[in-house]
């Protein structure tokens, strides 16, 4: 692979972070529990990959069998130290929505959501806070009609707008997430000027990667220098610090690196976090495949599992294989993230051989 060699500078603070990171996985303390609470959505995005519809294949998950897994969690761990966020498919989707997180409050647990905002009206909004939500991530994929266009609704971008002014207006943590795709990309500081003029201070930003609707979908794959192109203008934000932008939790970069994140990057899937998916399947990240699950809840206790299983998460040395038993940065990537990887354990997707123009 043609990478520019790392900076000294950078390589030593690579080293440094990889010896507190390896302290970590050593020790995996639960973190972030993500709570998979139905399949159903509002919308049929582009780039969904988990091909959520209206009518799911899998009832929602019963609240009182997820609160079985929070008391789980309370016996070995501090429930404020351990951040709940439930997901989907589209939470808001549940009518229960609010019921579920007061009581998931009521156990001590900090709880947020991811959500399309869609369904994120001001009543609607005002009962979350009151039941103890504390963060939210709203996503945005462009101005209206490439917004639209993605998410395939054309009131979408509307009752976005509406949701960013919610949270602009209250004390509520929040970020807003950007996938970049072809039709969006060239309008990258339109949107970053948008959201500096709404009051957002948190933007993430993540690529797609060849799973879902999304695999052989040609708008949503950046060509080598547009993929490129956004790690430079990520940079450019943060130089500037009108806006917190930061790349998502995947990939190692090379020399971006320490200059797109607020952090190195590492996949925690399985070593600080957790999930419970809405079959009851007990994983890290809800995009990894199911033959990566460590149990069920309907089967095992969640703790249990946490503590005992989840070693093809926390010794990866079973990656060093193919194209990254060749590669100099596997110290630092460990074979990227888990959701990354195919039944048969091959690399589905390598950044670094993105920014190069391998794929």
């Amino acid at each position: 692979m043609n990478v520019t060699p790392l900076s000294f500078r950078r390589k030593l603070a690579l080293e440094l972070d990889r010896r507190l990171q390896n302290q970590i996985n050593h020790d995996h303390p639960l973190r972030e529990v993500f709570w998979e609470c139905t399949l159903r959505c509002n919308l049929h995005c582009r780039h969904c990959g988990s091909d959520c519809k209206q009518v799911a294949g899998y009832r929602d998950m019963p609240l009182q069998d997820f609160l079985g897994v929070l008391d789980s969690i309370s016996r070995k761990c501090n429930p404020h130290e351990v951040f709940i966020v439930i997901s989907g498919g589209e939470p808001l989707m549940r009518p229960d929505i609010v019921e579920c997180g007061a009581e998931i409050y009521r156990r001590g647990f900090p709880w947020g959501m991811v959500s399309n905002g869609l369904a994120l009206t001001p009543s609607l909004y005002d009962q979350l806070c009151r039941a103890g939500m504390h963060s939210i991530t709203i996503s945005l994929d462009g101005l209206e009609a490439e917004h639209n266009w993605m998410r395939g609704n054309p009131n979408s971008f509307r009752m976005v707008d509406q949701a960013i002014d919610l949270l602009t207006h209250s004390d509520m943590v929040f970020d807003i997430v950007t996938c970049v795709n072809r039709r969006n990309y060239s309008q990258l500081p339109a949107i970053r000027d948008y959201l500096i003029a709404k009051g957002v201070g948190a933007w993430r930003i993540f690529t797609v990667f060849p799973v879902g609707r999304a695999a052989n979908d040609p708008d949503m794959w950046l060509t080598t220098e547009e993929f490129r192109g956004v790690f430079d203008f990520i940079r450019q934000t943060r130089r500037e610090g009108r806006i917190r932008a930061n790349y998502g939790c995947e990939g190692f970069l090379g020399n971006y690196e320490g200059d797109v994140r607020d952090s190195f990057y590492h996949c925690n899937a399985g070593i600080t976090v957790g999930s419970v998916l809405v079959d009851g399947s007990i994983s890290a990240c809800t995009s990894i495949r199911a033959n990566y699950h460590q149990g069920n809840i309907y089967q095992d206790d969640f703790m249990e599992v946490w503590e005992h299983r989840f070693q093809p998460y926390r010794d990866r040395t079973w990656m060093h294989k193919e194209q990254c038993a060749e590669c100099n940065y596997f110290r630092y990537c460990q074979g990227n993230g888990m959701h990354l990887r195919d039944d048969e354990g091959r690399l589905l997707l390598c950044h670094l051989g993105r920014l190069t123009g391998e794929r």
